[in-house]
């Protein structure tokens, strides 16, 4: 069965009181260096990319208006290629508030005054935080764990986010 390509959605078609759908995406294999911030990615971090992107362009489950990345090297460079390969249009965005020990918090409050989709490629302990604070209310213990290229997709409920699905890169190989 083909399925149908849909644009991204814009708003919330439940309420309008921001984004209906939200993907978490852990930046893939970075090579060992130094200097963490400046980390690339590695030969297998673009291997595990290019097969995410296999699974997304043949499922097409993502399609964010905006893409935010983390100000990382490894989640820029991530954030990149995986647009690139899925020929998405949607602008990336560097985001303050993205790095592995940031506050999940200040990401959650942002993420409420959106009124589009987005998906964020970031990093752990960072993204498995921010996705237990938005499915189950506390970002302690965290009760998701996103391996290195993995995607948790989201969508808003009534009074919660709710996980739609995840995969991980060996599911993929």
């Amino acid at each position: 069965m083909k399925r149908k390509k849909t644009a991204p959605r814009k708003e919330n078609p439940k309420d309008g009181s921001g984004p209906a759908r939200l993907w978490l995406i852990r930046h893939a294999q970075a090579v060992d260096a130094a200097d963490d911030a400046a980390r690339p990615l590695s030969k297998r971090g673009r291997q595990q990319i290019r097969a995410l992107a296999r699974f997304l362009s043949a499922s097409q489950a993502l399609q964010p208006a905006e893409i935010w990345h983390s100000p990382l090297v490894r989640a820029r460079e991530t954030a990149q290629r995986l647009a690139k390969h899925l020929r998405l249009d949607a602008p990336l965005t560097e985001v303050a508030g993205l790095k592995p020990f940031d506050d999940p918090r200040v990401a959650a409050r942002r993420i409420a005054a959106l009124r589009r989709d987005v998906a964020i490629v970031g990093h752990e302990p960072h993204l498995s935080a921010l996705a237990s604070l938005l499915v189950g209310g506390a970002a302690q213990p965290p009760v998701f764990v996103l391996k290195k290229c993995a995607t948790l997709a989201l969508e808003r409920g009534a009074a919660r986010w709710a996980v739609r699905w995840q995969v991980s890169p060996e599911l993929l190989a």
